[in-house]
């Protein structure tokens, strides 16, 4: 397992819109490719990859995304390969104890922050401060000027 050097872990919802839709491009784009082509480090535990798994597998997820079974495992495979894999630690309960394991992430990696549209972990809990939305991750890099 590596250590963490002030990456991110990205919450299942901000992964999923970052993938294109039926309706084009995902809103989030940028995070996904960011974390693909290895521009953006993030953290990842088994338990998280298991969760996109699981929730990217959703019969009516896949068909919104047109994506196969297939196409989810190898995601997430590749997702494995160019995250940060690291052991969580036990933490203060997060907000929503289905959310637990992103706390022991955060407990476990001190300089990570969580990236999530779940308004009830930015706005509770002892973690809170480290939980951004995730436009406001994506938003200085698209006001940057041209190098």
């Amino acid at each position: 397992m590596s250590s963490c050097d002030g990456p991110v872990i990205v919450d299942t919802n901000v992964l999923i819109a970052g993938l294109p839709t039926i309706n084009g491009p995902g809103t989030l784009a940028p995070i996904l490719a960011g974390m693909l082509d290895g521009s953006i480090g993030f953290v990842v535990s088994d338990a998280l990859l298991s969760e996109y798994r699981a929730v990217l597998g959703r019969p009516a997820l896949l068909a919104r995304l047109r994506l196969t079974p297939a196409d989810v495992d190898a995601l997430v495979d590749e997702l494995s390969r160019t995250g940060i894999a690291v052991q969580p630690v036990p933490a203060a309960p997060a907000p929503d104890p289905g959310d637990q394991f992103l706390w022991e992430l955060l407990a476990a990696c001190p300089e990570a922050k969580l990236l999530t549209r779940d308004e009830l972990l930015r706005r509770k809990g002892r973690m809170r401060k480290r939980v951004i939305r995730p436009e406001a991750f994506v938003a200085p890099a698209t006001t940057r000027p041209p190098p």
